[in-house]
């Protein structure tokens, strides 16, 4: 078979600029970038409709970018194995570059399957790095270095032109669909939108993004929102770190042109960037993280396969945003129009699942990955378990719904819009309904238990067992030669002037000899 053709494999990095499969594919032989709908991927929990639009968005932006440069993107409905049989024999495959990937098991299995299969008939796959990630990462001394590195390098710049490769025959078969419906009120998907919304932030949102990110109210405009973007990669991480540091030295050079809080906002939004790549590491570098708890001396201390009725119930109250915690289940409300919630009101979502209810990270996390547009596997499930204290290194944050309500949403407007049964209940019972009296419930249309629920447990109580829990599990025999353990293999070794670990892998100020509380929740950063 005389033709010949380098097969481009399109994932999570849909675009054309800087990226470097596509442009050493450019430089060799005739071009067939492609895009699969992985089965395997598309029909499990983790993943909803919503993120199958985001994509079919991200790919119709994709297919005009690569038509300007004489290329055809080509889509198909099957796995990539079979795909890739169907085009092997028409053509002769050279080679095949991509991004790698830090996914969920599944597109592990399949990057698997597809390693296998090149190898036995004798094709050159090269995947590449397109983050800080760092593949078969012996020590974590120098990731920090590896990041730097990659963030500095120049950007991919494409030819003007490229040679496409004939016109090839994909696999027929109906796409499969995810599960649920799109969400009516989440971000678009595609580059043109990722680059407004990057822009925007760079002219000014930043300004605001310290002070602005804790709260429901101010994130949706002080955040970057990125993270779909991100996640999809409609940017690449190079050039979100590259643009904020030449906006920080441009607002540097001429400080009457931007607010003057902007460069602070610019400066603690790269160091999310920087904690973005160090958790998607973690799952790198211990996929088991999707599935097992990080510590194993936690094992057993929730009812992991959900097999009690009473662990279904509470499941099932807090998706449906009915746990009688106000802040809680307007959040619940906003994820199912938006598919986003700012980074402190998921780690207080994730809490109140796994503290206060007392579930396993596991099924609050599917339901999680499925409600968030930017599910990033490689953040989402190390922050989940983060976030439920299994990790048995990170200090435990249990938030109190009911505290965190009157911090963030002090007049009640967030609960008030996403939560219409409480928009007349006045400020005193906007936050604990369940005290008002009968009178009053009547008053202001809010009967308890019919228009909104009674909470089904006492925080304190629960937030009592829960470190009791917890504190036992970390003093089983064994548990502190595998603290240590996770440390060596997950921290980062960057680390803070002054600081050391206690017994337990707390980091410890040297001076004041007290645990240092560090960011909650670093996963939607943006």
């Amino acid at each position: 078979m005389s033709n010949s053709i380098v097969i481009v494999w399109f994932k999570r990095d849909l675009r054309v600029a800087d990226h470097t499969p596509l442009a050493k594919a450019c430089a060799q032989a005739p071009v067939l970038p492609l895009f699969c709908w992985e089965p395997a991927v598309w029909g499990a929990q983790d993943y909803a409709k919503q993120h199958q639009e985001f994509v079919m968005e991200c790919l119709s932006e994709l297919e005009i970018s690569l038509n300007k440069i004489g290329l055809k993107l080509q889509v198909s409905n099957a796995g990539i194995i079979e795909t890739l049989i169907k085009i092997h024999n028409q053509v002769n495959i050279a080679a095949i570059y991509s991004h790698e990937e830090t996914g969920n098991l599944a597109t592990y299995q399949v990057d698997k399957e597809v390693a296998n299969w090149c190898k036995t008939q004798h094709i050159n796959w090269q995947e590449m790095p397109q983050n800080g990630v760092v593949r078969r990462l012996e020590r974590r001394n120098e990731w920090s270095k590896h990041w730097e590195q990659r963030m500095i390098a120049p950007l991919q710049v494409l030819p003007a032109t490229a040679i496409a490769a004939p016109k090839i025959t994909l696999p027929k078969g109906a796409l499969s669909q995810a599960t649920g419906i799109d969400k009516p009120k989440r971000q678009k998907g595609g580059r043109t939108y990722a680059l407004e919304t990057f822009n925007s932030f760079l002219d000014g949102r930043a300004a605001k993004f310290r002070g602005g990110i804790s709260s429901p109210l101010t994130a949706v405009s002080s955040g970057s929102r990125l993270s779909p973007f991100l996640a999809y990669g409609c940017l690449s991480m190079k050039e979100v770190v590259q643009a904020t540091r030449d906006r920080k030295a441009w607002s540097n050079a001429e400080p009457n042109m931007f607010p003057g809080t902007l460069n602070g906002g610019l400066t603690a939004f790269e160091s999310r960037l920087h904690w973005h790549c160090h958790f998607m590491q973690k799952l790198e570098s211990e996929p088991e993280m999707e599935f097992e708890n990080l510590h194993h001396a936690h094992d057993g201390m929730r009812d992991e396969a959900l097999s009690d009725a009473e662990s279904n119930r509470r499941l099932q109250a807090w998706i449906r945003g009915e746990t009688g915690w106000p802040l809680v289940d307007a959040c619940m409300a906003m994820l199912r129009q938006t598919g986003w919630i700012n980074f402190r009101m998921r780690a207080m979502l994730m809490s109140t699942a796994s503290y206060l209810y007392w579930l396993h990270w596991r099924g609050s996390g599917l339901h999680l990955a499925s409600e968030f547009l930017d599910y990033e596997p490689g953040i989402h499930w190390p922050q989940c378990q983060m976030q439920s204290g299994t990790t048995g290194i990170n200090t435990l944050r249990i938030y109190n719904p009911i505290k965190q309500a009157k911090e963030q949403d002090p007049k009640g407007a967030f609960v008030r819009h996403w939560l219409p049964a409480l928009k007349n209940v006045p400020d005193t019972w906007i936050f604990e309904p369940y005290l008002m009296p009968k009178a009053q419930q009547l008053q202001y249309g809010c009967i308890l238990d019919k228009d909104y629920p009674t909470p089904i447990i006492d925080v304190a109580h629960a937030t009592r067992e829960a470190r009791v829990n917890i504190t036992l599990a970390r003093k089983k025999d064994g548990a502190y030669s595998e603290t240590q353990a996770v440390i060596n293999k997950h921290v980062s070794r960057k680390g803070n002037k002054g600081t050391s670990r206690d017994k337990r892998g707390f980091e410890i100020n040297a001076k004041k000899n007290k645990p240092i509380k560090h960011n909650a929740n670093q996963q939607e950063l943006f």
